[in-house]
């Protein structure tokens, strides 16, 4: 197996030769044949051990086992002891609040300490099961394709390897390791799925792990091409603008299967309903559904995709005569006196300086704000302004005014006041640039 495993590192991760590694290290016998054969290879890495202190007594010999490994290795450990139930929760799992500090502790490590990658000892068996864990809770292609190789500075070098070949290493090299109780009982679906369904499988099919091993990479396979689809549909039915992104409803229904083709977009920002996905095609404008950290909203002909984040309140701003620039959230205006209109755009707004009293006051609209847009005669609510410019429920949000005492003299980016307008007499011009 040692030479299998040079040639796997020096051909797939070669990377890893001359950088500072920290492995991390249960105490089991796939951890500490991995810290063995990095050693074999005269990588420079460090040992990292968690105890959760969930198993008692044996929680404190793998600790001390793995501080005696590092002795005999010559090599830095580290340690942290968590107080894992006590932050258990009602409905969580333990494990998940396990995995959870484990990876935290990680990160830190690598920031505190200067490690370049976490290498973590999973292997083949630790893969099926992760295939079986989420085809039993309903998953993509992606979760079927299994546990990845890289995951930024996580690296799982054993991947390739079986439990079988690791454990035949360890007696044949005489190894000694620690055997954690918890993996023998059947309280997590993990365990079960090893005991019970495995062994059936094996039972059926001799060869069932390198089978299993064809149908991942095929699955590995697919979901690098699914990505790179994704690119080219990303560039065929989207558009960046003001932020967002705009799907086309229109190019995305002319597609046989729209449903796939939304998975394929929208999975990676966290969409999981996608009954509630497919349905905004088709529903009324301004419906909208969330994921964890996206919200995707329907607007006329589009699907406008925002990161979701806490909706921020910001405070009035002061624009005081001969003031040069104001600075606010959404950009910055930039003020000069001219003698005429030169440059009619959405973004500037040339104001009657003779009808404004300062200092003018730049804030957010707010529900029931009306003005008397350019053009118009009488007033007009604000609210049916932006929705008759076909402004998104996203970019409302966005909408600064400019006000003179109580008139709105400029919906900053789209329309000044009929009533501030430059007049043929108008002897003094105050030119507003808005800049995003």
């Amino acid at each position: 197996m040692y030479e299998q495993f040079q040639e796997h590192i020096e051909n797939d991760f070669p990377f890893l030769q001359d950088k500072k590694l920290v492995l991390a290290i249960s105490g089991g016998v796939d951890s500490v044949v991995l810290a063995h054969l990095c050693d074999r290879m005269g990588l420079n890495f460090s040992l990292a051990h968690c105890n959760f202190q969930l198993r008692g007594k044996e929680s404190d010999q793998d600790e001390s086992f793995v501080r005696d490994l590092a002795i005999d290795l010559k090599v830095p450990v580290w340690v942290k002891k968590f107080n894992t139930r006590e932050l258990v929760g009602e409905g969580s799992s333990v494990q998940l609040i396990a995995r959870k500090l484990r990876y935290e502790w990680f990160e830190e490590l690598v920031e505190q300490e200067g490690f370049d990658f976490v290498l973590t000892a999973h292997h083949l068996n630790d893969d099926v099961e992760t295939f079986f864990i989420n085809l039993i809770r309903g998953t993509g292609i992606e979760g079927l394709a299994g546990i990845p190789v890289q995951n930024a500075e996580i690296v799982r070098p054993l991947l390739d390897f079986s439990r079988q070949e690791i454990r035949k290493f360890a007696l044949s090299n005489k190894i000694r390791w620690r055997e954690d109780s918890s993996n023998a009982q059947d309280d997590y679906l993990r365990n079960r799925i090893r005991h019970r369904i495995i062994p059936l499988l094996e039972d059926e099919n001799p060869d069932f792990l390198t089978s299993f091993e064809l149908t991942r990479n095929h699955l590995k396979d697919t979901t690098a091409l699914l990505k790179d689809y994704a690119h080219d549909l990303h560039q065929k039915v989207s558009v960046k603008k003001n932020g967002y992104l705009y799907f086309d409803i229109r190019k995305l229904s002319s597609f046989s299967n729209p449903r796939a083709v939304l998975y394929v977009l929208l999975k990676p920002y966290g969409f999981t309903e996608w009954d509630n996905v497919y349905s905004l095609l088709h529903a009324q404008s301004g419906k909208m559904i969330c994921s964890g950290t996206h919200r995707l909203l329907k607007d006329r002909d589009y699907l406008i995709l925002d990161r979701l984040g806490e909706k921020e309140e910001y405070p009035a701003m002061l624009l005081h005569k001969g003031e040069d620039v104001l600075v606010f959230p959404q950009g910055r205006l930039i003020c000069e006196s001219v003698i005429k209109v030169t440059n009619k755009a959405k973004n500037i707004a040339y104001l009657a300086s003779e009808r404004l009293v300062f200092p003018l006051k730049l804030r957010r609209w707010e529900a029931g704000d009306s003005f008397q847009p350019l053009g118009m005669k009488g007033q007009k609510k604000l609210s049916d302004f932006l929705r008759d410019e076909k402004v998104s429920l996203f970019e409302k949000e966005k909408i600064w005014v400019l006000v003179s005492e109580d008139t709105i003299v400029w919906v900053v980016g789209h329309r000044i006041h009929e009533a501030y307008k430059v007049q043929p007499d108008s002897l003094n011009v105050l030119k507003i640039k808005y800049i995003g």
